[in-house]
């Protein structure tokens, strides 16, 4: 009961000078077919087998199988000598059981582990940890079923490294950038459960494209949504490639268009009236912490400060306008209704490209650009891409818990483990 190895009987245990938790196991006797011919075998003793096991009670285990060893009676049989194997216990030539190699998996999908910091924990190399765990995702991320059930689909670029481009063939590892692929579909309770689907090299509408191309019709004819940031190649895939999918402008990477787009008025303005940038006792540099914040979130002190710093010059009266626009484009998302919330959208693709100043004008020319994703927002009830960054933050921190990655094969199948794309799919 408390070994928990099914089939085999517990010797001894006993406690080394290492503080190492030795097992003793071995399966009872009885007889054996041979694997060839099926007649049964005659014994021929057992062999000691040390196996890494999981930890216990803080304890590093090893498990000392006494495997029987077995020759074949019928000497035609090309089979004339057998060792006993239990899949349950420990793969043939494996150095860890398989509840080693579950448990390491389960540290590192849960507890975000490295595998050093897994090794570590079994007394092994980081390269037995990987050797034994490497194929385990491999057969998951192999496994197409991963992909069904996918209806809502996001897409994102993200830094993998940061150290030279050179081609992989020159002993570089490739683009810094890769694309990932997010399902932000919904479960029955209307949740968005975020997870990894696949990592690309490459950030263009080729790197997308072939990615969709791969999965099949039938994947690309369940999308009903996609979520993207506003590059033109990821909506250029998805014309090409999702044309029946309703594409849907990110509302965080829109409300931080606008935001930006003050922060550029209220630095243009600075230079004008002042002819330098902004400095401490700057009316405008001031406030420039406050014009990031909602209006909603301000407290009468904040909103006296950028009343002061708005009539100070008749010049601030741009950063004013440029506040207003951009807090104008903000309620739209946060109306609790979605059909006022949708008008007010309206009004700004209306209004913000007509506007004098020219900042306020060109994030207008932006959306307008953008129109029908923009709008879908509040068509799709409220689809964003925040899964997909949610995602992305899983991913920078397990790229610093294992202080970076050298190969691209091994990132990709450690992310999709962190990240929920190697997990069992239940429908939705």
């Amino acid at each position: 009961m408390l070994v928990g190895l099914g089939g085999l009987h517990v010797v001894a245990v006993e406690r080394c000078r290492d503080g190492v938790l030795l097992i003793d196991v071995e399966s009872p006797p009885g007889p054996v077919g041979c694997p060839g011919c099926g007649q049964v075998a005659e014994s021929r003793g057992r062999k000691a087998l040390v196996l890494v096991d999981a930890p216990m009670s803080a304890a590093a285990v090893r498990v000392r199988w006494r495997k029987r060893r077995f020759r074949c009676a019928d000497e035609a049989c090309p089979r004339e000598s057998f060792t006993e194997q239990n899949a349950l216990v420990a793969a043939p030539r494996a150095k860890l059981t398989a509840r080693a190699v579950i448990w390491a998996v389960g540290q590192m999908r849960r507890e975000n582990a490295s595998v050093q910091g897994v090794a570590r924990q079994l007394g092994v190399s980081w390269r037995t940890v990987w050797r034994h765990v490497r194929p385990v995702l491999e057969t998951r991320a192999a496994d197409g079923s991963r992909f069904d059930g996918v209806t809502t689909l996001g897409v994102d670029e993200h830094l993998w490294h940061h150290v030279s481009t050179r081609p992989v063939a020159d002993g570089g590892r490739g683009p810094k950038e890769l694309t990932g692929m997010v399902d932000l579909s919904r479960d029955a309770s209307g949740r968005v459960r975020a997870r990894l689907l696949d990592l690309v090299p490459g950030r263009s509408a080729k790197a997308y494209a072939d990615w969709l191309q791969e999965r099949g019709q039938e994947f690309r004819d369940g999308v009903q949504v996609a979520t993207l940031d506003p590059f033109a190649g990821y909506k250029k895939a998805l014309d090409d490639e999702l044309d029946d999918t309703v594409a849907v402008l990110d509302a965080f990477h829109v409300v931080k268009l606008g935001t930006t787009a003050v922060d550029e008025v209220r630095r243009r303005v600075q230079q004008d009236t002042l002819g330098h940038r902004g400095r401490r006792g700057d009316a405008l540099y001031g406030i420039r912490n406050i014009l990031r914040a909602g209006q909603e979130r301000l407290t009468d002190r904040q909103k006296a400060r950028l009343d002061a710093a708005f009539t100070q010059r008749e010049e601030h009266v741009e950063v004013d306008v440029a506040w207003q626009a951009a807090q104008q484009l903000r309620d739209a998302y946060r109306h609790a209704d979605l059909a006022t919330g949708r008008k007010i959208a309206e009004h700004v693709l209306e209004s913000l490209p007509t506007c004098p100043i020219p900042e306020i004008a060109r994030l207008g020319r932006t959306l307008r650009q953008w129109r029908a994703a923009f709008l879908s927002y509040w068509d799709t009830d409220r689809s964003s891409n925040g899964g997909t960054e949610a995602v992305n933050g899983l991913i920078e921190l397990a790229r610093r818990v294992a202080r970076g990655f050298r190969n691209y094969d091994n990132y990709r199948l450690r992310m999709l483990l962190i990240a929920g794309g190697l997990d069992p799919t239940t429908p939705t």
